[in-house]
This record gives structure tokens, sequence and C-alpha cells, in this order.
């Protein structure tokens, strides 16, 4: 019986596309990467990989073409579109921000009331001041936002920012942010998706991801300590739940295995050692399912 394959839109360019296949390839998928072909074949798993324009990948699962789709919540929210949102990928950070010129008298969303603004995400800007009571004259614009100011266009902009060196670059200061963004994952509304064989197999590749995601976000502690110390360590250890405790051939002596968030390694590390703990081992974390 031939298993009819779900299909996945990932962007075939820009800044998510290697972190994307990276993220499929740790989750155990296996395809030979064909971007010029616009297609993929998953071999070890009923799933093909569509490339489209990141632009696109919103209408793709809207449409119905693919069950599945990886963008960034700044175009899904630019949309308009209801999709749900299946997993947060961790990756492609950045945020929708107002920027003006450096010598503006613009210090808040307050004083932009009246002001021309050029930006790529005008569905997203005018829903925003419009939900903040401030009239503004949104000026759509395919690129380039950050030079409208300096070319007379526009008294200030609406741009994705990650580092914020480019407004730097270009004279500009932000004023606010207006959406906070990152790459995620969307699945379809169709009718029966969720029962039966489709539903299952998206659910599984779901699985798949978010147990990369997760394992991303965490490391795995393991190292020794006087059984005496225990109660200070544990203490210490924001793990997911209570930490592994094994005893040690040495008498008194205790090996302590936890999970704690990646961000909060370094900061737990000196006072692990401080109360005790030695031989401290920090492991990364391949998958994990919560």
């Amino acid at each position: 019986m031939t298993v009819e394959r779900l299909r996945l839109a990932v962007p075939n360019k820009g800044r998510l596309v290697e972190p994307t296949l990276s993220l499929l390839r740790d989750a155990g998928l296996q395809f030979e990467d064909h971007r010029r072909s616009l297609l993929s074949h998953c071999e070890n798993y009923p799933l093909d990989i569509l490339y489209v324009r990141t632009e696109d990948v919103v209408e793709f699962v809207r449409d119905g073409v693919a069950e599945m789709g990886v963008t960034g919540r700044n175009l899904l929210v630019e949309s308009g579109t209801e999709l749900p949102v299946l997993a947060r990928l961790g990756y492609g950070r950045c945020r929708l921000e107002a920027a003006v010129p450096n010598d503006s008298p613009v210090r808040s969303f307050d004083d932009l009331s009246g002001a021309r603004l050029a930006t790529t995400h005008p569905v997203t800007a005018e829903r925003f001041f419009t939900e903040q009571g401030v009239s503004v004259d949104i000026v759509p614009i395919s690129g380039a936002a950050e030079v409208a100011p300096r070319m007379g266009l526009a008294d200030g902009i609406v741009d994705l920012v990650s580092t914020g060196s480019t407004l730097v670059m270009n004279g500009l200061r932000s004023v606010g942010v207006l959406l906070a963004s990152e790459a995620i994952l969307v699945g379809a509304v169709r009718d029966g998706l969720d029962a039966g064989s489709d539903g299952t197999r998206l659910a599984d590749v779901v699985t798949m991801v978010r147990s990369v995601v997760e394992g991303r976000r965490r490391k795995y502690l393991m190292m020794n300590a006087p059984a005496a110390c225990l109660e200070r360590i544990e203490a210490i250890l924001p793990g997911l739940e209570s930490p592994s405790i094994i005893p040690l051939a040495h008498q008194g002596m205790v090996a302590v295995h936890a999970v704690v968030g990646a961000d909060d390694v370094w900061q737990v590390l000196p006072r692990l050692r401080g109360a005790g703990a030695s031989g401290i081992l920090v492991i990364p974390v391949e998958k994990l399912l919560a």
C-alpha cells in the first residue's frame, strides 16, 4: 500500500534556510538538499520538503499545498492568516521596530502621530498603531526601508531589526518594538487532518522537531559530590525534576545527574563547585521529550 506523503514548505533563500535544514536533520530526517529542483524526498519518513519563497510559505500552508511550513512569526502576522503555531523553533529571532533619524524629536509611539512611516510590514504596522490610538500614514515599500527617511520618502520606518547595527549605520534610532519574531512551524487547518494517518504523521513530525528544540534549550550535568552536600546541590539545580542520585564506590560519595536550562549553566557551575561538587561534566542534549 502506498502511503500518502506529507509536505513541509520551507524557505529556499535567506537566513532561515540553513538553521531549518539543520533542525530537520537533527530531528532524524534524511534527505538530500535539492533547493534548485524545489523538492526533497525524505528517505526514512513519508515527508516531502518543498523549497519556496519565504513570503509564500504561509500561502502554501493556507491553501493546502503543504500540511506544514517553516516561516517567521512576523510573516504570519503580516499575512493576516490564522494558522496554528505547532512549535517555536528558537532561531531567526528579530524585532519589528519603529525607528526615526537620530535628530528627530520623536521619543515615543505617541510622538509619531501624523508621521509618515515606510515599511515592508504595512498590515502589522497599521494594526499596531490603530490599537495604540496613534494616527500615522503608512508608506508600503518592498525593501531597504532604512533609506526612506534620508530620501525624503518618510519621517521614520517600521522595519525588522536583529542587532540594531543597520539602524546605527543609517543614522536611525529605535522608538520601540511592535512585534517580537522568530522562526515557527505552522500547520494547515483542514477537515480530517487531525484524524487518521495524516494527523498521526503530522503529530510525529511535530514531536521530532519539538524534541530537538527542547534539547537545544537544555544541558545535561553530571558531577560527583559528598552525600552530605546533596541538600545544598539540589537547592541550586533548576532542573526538570529532582536530580538522579547514584551511589559511588567510595563511601559517602555520590554522582548527581540533572538536566538544566542552557542559559542557566554558567551561572550554576560556580555555585555547584562552591557547594562541594567536583568533576562536573556539561553534555549537550540531542533530543528531549518533556
